[in-house]
């Protein structure tokens, strides 16, 4: 635990002001690199929602400074200087606009950032203001992009909900959420590809613990509750999709008989198949990953892999030889995975896609 409360002590230094930087970043600069589904509706305002939605850019200067207006004050952000991905500083954001000393006293000449967003849409949406440099500092070229392309959809075990919280501690605490640690993040730097994470804690394909379902969610652009906006499916598209859904539904159907009248068990394969199919109708040449776990939804006995496996069946019956399934062991830990779950997930995933894809 020693470099987490170091991490934490960090954030409380970024609300106190480290240094006085002298030229402003538009949103709308060039040289920034964004990545994720985030809506560019004003150029110079443009709003963070997903989890890992990242900004990444090369720049002169001595200083770093980034302003956020924040709709509920619960968001957390990991910054990584230099590339430097053990040590981040991290931004707890406040409501409304603010602005985050990041750094100051950095060494003349080129550095570069990352930004990416730790926690979910359930914390509310973030406006992206822009940076400020050191006087005499500029942005450079930004980095170059991926070429390979993966999302996830999926709910709390995508997003990282308690990733880095103790093995003995709470899951529900947010600053021990974070996206950028979680099997899907790990995955996608496994492979250097681009990461799209659709995932929202507490979803499910038929049931969610809140009022809407992942078939309600998986196109909009904002990831803040149930809306009307919608992600232009056509502007970005990934090589693999992995679908890691129905550990909510396990719960919720399968325990608490919450879905009445309940589904049987081919109904279940059908909603599950369902979803998938709209996937491929989105994604006609990705290679599709249908995973589960690593909680109790892949405990032994339990029916939930069958309903998968039965819908990946009946979909390479008809012809989709592009899809498979991955099922990530249930170890016995009762809460949402750790780290070292996290890791091991990622470990098991990549070594697949690399393997289906030739990566």
């Amino acid at each position: 635990m020693k470099r987490l409360t170091t991490t934490f002590a960090l954030a409380a230094l970024l609300h106190a002001g480290l240094a006085c930087a002298g030229v402003a970043v538009a949103p709308s600069d060039k040289n920034l690199s964004y990545t994720g589904r985030i809506d560019f509706s004003k150029p110079d305002a443009p709003v963070i929602t997903w989890p890992n939605t990242a900004i990444a850019g090369n720049f002169t200067g001595t200083s770093l400074a980034v302003t956020l207006d924040d709709e509920k004050g619960k968001n957390y952000f990991n910054i990584f200087l230099d590339g430097d991905t053990a040590s981040p500083l991290i931004i707890e954001a406040g409501q409304g606009t603010k602005k985050y000393d990041v750094a100051a006293g950095l060494a003349p000449g080129k550095h570069s950032f990352l930004i990416t967003k730790r926690t979910e849409g359930e914390e509310g949406a973030t406006v992206f203001r822009g940076l400020e440099l050191a006087d005499g500092g500029q942005m450079l070229a930004p980095p170059a992009r991926l070429k390979r392309h993966i999302e996830f959809f999926g709910d709390s075990i995508t997003s990282g909900m308690g990733d880095e919280a103790p093995m003995n501690g709470r899951d529900d605490v947010v600053r021990d959420k974070n996206s950028y640690l979680s099997y899907a993040g790990i995955t996608a730097r496994n492979l250097d590809a681009e990461l799209h994470q659709t995932s929202q804690s507490g979803i499910g394909i038929m049931i969610s613990w809140f009022p809407f379902t992942m078939p309600d969610f998986y196109d909009q652009l904002s990831a803040v509750g149930n809306n009307d906006t919608h992600w232009d499916f056509a502007s970005w598209t990934p090589d693999v999709v992995v679908i890691n859904l129905l550990q909510n539904d396990s719960w919720l159907i399968g325990e608490h008989h919450k879905l009445q009248p309940e589904p049987n068990d081919a109904q279940r394969v059908a909603a599950y198949e369902t979803f998938v199919k709209r996937i491929r109708q989105l994604y006609p040449h990705a290679y599709i990953v249908c995973a589960l776990g690593s909680m109790d939804a892949t405990r032994a006995g339990s029916v939930w892999p069958g309903y998968i496996k039965s819908a990946v069946e009946d979909m390479h019956k008809n012809g989709d030889q592009r899809i498979d399934t991955v099922f990530f062991p249930f170890t016995g830990y009762g809460q949402h995975p750790r780290l070292k779950h996290q890791r091991n997930n990622a470990e098991i995933l990549t070594a697949f896609i690399r393997k289906k894809m030739g990566w």
